[in-house]
């Protein structure tokens, strides 16, 4: 069985089995209260215009639909793009998460 920490996750990338994308790297997790659960992985939308004009809405990635994690990888099994949420202000700080 595989350990690991949400702060060691945010060092792996999220690609899309069934696209082949990349969609990023992890920068949050979602934890359901009070049964500590990982309910989702927060990945940073797409930046805009070469990063000048801020980045698009966070991908928002279930934890069922995660299929193997690995050393540096982390592979998610998702029909079309991820769920967009938008986790962060115009000025690019993290906003809260609300599910």
């Amino acid at each position: 069985m595989m350990q690991t920490t949400v702060a060691e996750l945010r060092y792996k990338e999220i690609i899309n089995l069934n696209t082949g994308h990349r969609l990023g790297f992890v920068y949050d997790a979602v934890i359901s209260l009070p049964e500590g659960q990982v309910t989702a992985l927060l990945v940073p939308g797409p930046a805009r215009f070469f990063g000048l004009f801020g980045r698009e809405d966070d991908f928002v990635i279930p934890w069922a639909q995660i299929s193997k994690i690995g050393e540096d990888i982390i592979l998610v099994d998702m029909e079309g793009e991820p769920r967009r949420h938008a986790g962060r202000d115009s000025r690019g700080k993290k906003r809260g998460v609300f599910f």
